[in-house]
This record gives structure tokens, C-alpha cells and sequence, in this order.
């Protein structure tokens, strides 16, 4: 019996390297693929908020375009610093406050319709269309003494709150911020607070 083991282990040996070099041998080369069906198309990117138009989603077109003309008279361009439009607070605060509570959408769909009522009333025109001296007069309520108690008055109650949101969304805005640290504007309190370059 180990006489025939032996002899056909003999008889094997010779096919074990043939069978081998089968299973080792290097795979035969694809096809060639010319390199240029195989190098990734270079785009031109762009930065969303450079190329998109803003539209409005919360605020009707009459809000907005009040909004707009509230951000430009509570905070303007001054010099090289960006102002609320500039920092595009508008777009901002129609997106803030579409996400807010049900009183804070309440409070500013209810002024800043309460603004435009005013305007007509007393102008014949919305807020958006009034000039510099009818805008001084509906925004009145600003020039009242401060106390504890929050006005009464719907639109006062709206602009007060309107003018901390408005300078805030400003003074923490990619614009605002980098005029600040490049030296050419204002340096707010919030500087520094809500965007950070990215390398």
C-alpha cells in the first residue's frame, strides 16, 4: 500500500507546478481605455448664496418689500460698512422667522402689516415707497422713552422687536464680520460670533 501512494505521488508531481502557475499567473490586460474618457470633467463651482436669487417664503410680497425698507433705515450702509441690506438681513429674517414660534410670525406679519396700514394712512403709499422724512414719521414709536413693559401698540411692539433683529442679523453676517476683521467697518459686539472662514 505505500509502495502505490508513493508511486502516484510520483506520477502527480509533475502536474502540481503546471497547475500552479495556472492559478498564479498575472491576469491579461483589459482593453485600453483612451485617458481622456477617463479623467473627471473639471466644474465650475459656485457659491450658492453668490448665484441664487432670494425668494421669499414666509412674508407676502408687500411684507417683504416693508421688511427691505425697515432693514435699510434702521441699519445703512455706513462708510465701508456693510449695512442690513448688504448683510442681506431681509432674506435672513424672512427664514428666521419662518421658523419661529407661532406669536413671533404673528407679531411680525401683524406689524409689518400694521406699518404699511400706517403708511397709507397717512402718505397715501406702503412703507416701501415712502422717502426719508415719512419713514422718520412711522417709525415714531422707536423715539419713546423705554420702559419695562413691552408697548401696547402692535407696531410699536414690532418695531422694537424689528430693530434688535435687524441689528443682530447684521452685525453677525458673513459681510459684516469681514469687513470687521479686514479693518474697513465697525467692529460690533457680535463680530466673530456666527461665521468662521473655512480653509
Amino acid at each position: 500500500m505505500k509502495r502505490r501512494g508513493f508511486v502516484k505521488a510520483l506520477a502527480a508531481a509533475p502536474a502540481v507546478p503546471a497547475v500552479l502557475a495556472q492559478q498564479t499567473a498575472p491576469p491579461t490586460p483589459p482593453s485600453r481605455i483612451p485617458p481622456a474618457a477617463v479623467e473627471t470633467p473639471k466644474l465650475e463651482l459656485g457659491i450658492p448664496d453668490d448665484v441664487a436669487d432670494m425668494q421669499p417664503r414666509f412674508f407676502t410680497a408687500s411684507q417683504f418689500a416693508a421688511l427691505r425698507k425697515l432693514c435699510e433705515v434702521l441699519m445703512p450702509r455706513i462708510g465701508d460698512a456693510p449695512g442690513a441690506i448688504d448683510a442681506a438681513a431681509p432674506e435672513f429674517l424672512d427664514f428666521l422667522i419662518s421658523e419661529s414660534p407661532k406669536y413671533r410670525q404673528t407679531l411680525y406679519r401683524d406689524g409689518l402689516d400694521a406699518l404699511n396700514g400706517e403708511a397709507k394712512k397717512r402718505f397715501n403709499k406702503v412703507f416701501a415707497d415712502a422717502d426719508a422724512s415719512q419713514s422718520a414719521v412711522l417709525l415714531e414709536p422707536l423715539r419713546r422713552q423705554w420702559t419695562y413693559e413691552p408697548p401696547s401698540d402692535t407696531l410699536a411692539r414690532f418695531l422694537c422687536a424689528a430693530k434688535q433683529d435687524v441689528r443682530t442679523a447684521t452685525v453677525n453676517s458673513r459681510e459684516y464680520t469681514a469687513a470687521a476683521a479686514s479693518g474697513g467697518g465697525r467692529r460690533g459686539s457680535g463680530v466673530g460670533l456666527y461665521w468662521y472662514p473655512l480653509d
